[in-house]
C-alpha cells in the first residue's frame, strides 16, 4: 500500500548553468511542494504502513535547510533544478525512510518532477 504526506516550503534560487539571457538565471523565488511517498506493507496490527508523524519527523530538518533559503548556498544544490532538489531530499530521507518509493516535487503549480530512486 502506497501512503504520502506534503509539505510545503518558500525558496529563492538561480541556475547558473543555463544560457545567458535565460530567465531562471536570474534570482527567483518558488513555493515548492513536495510529496514524500512511500510503499509498504500494512501492519495488521497498527492498521497503517507508517505513522505519518515519522514522516513530519524525517522532513523536519530538510525543511529547516530548504525553507526562506537560498537553495544555491546549500552544498548538493549549487544547481537547484528541480531534479536536482528532488534527488537531493530523497538522498537525505531515504535512510530515515527505507520504505520510500517517490519523492514529488512541484516549483510551479503546473511544473514538477517525480524521482523514484536510482
Amino acid at each position: 500500500m502506497e501512503l504520502y504526506k506534503e509539505f510545503g516550503f518558500d525558496s529563492a534560487h538561480f541556475l547558473p548553468n543555463v544560457p545567458e539571457g535565460h530567465q531562471c538565471k536570474r534570482m527567483h523565488g518558488h513555493t515548492y511542494y513536495v510529496k514524500i511517498v512511500l510503499d509498504g506493507p500494512l501492519d495488521p496490527h497498527l492498521g497503517w504502513v507508517l505513522d505519518f508523524a515519522d514522516v513530519k519527523k524525517a522532513w523536519a530538518p530538510l525543511k529547516a535547510q530548504l525553507d526562506h533559503n537560498l537553495l544555491n548556498d546549500i552544498p548538493g544544490l549549487e544547481n537547484p533544478t528541480a531534479e536536482n532538489i528532488a534527488i537531493w531530499i530523497w538522498d537525505r530521507l531515504k535512510p530515515e525512510l527505507p520504505l520510500l518509493s517517490a519523492i514529488e516535487l512541484k516549483e510551479t503549480p503546473t511544473s514538477g518532477v517525480v524521482y523514484r530512486g536510482n
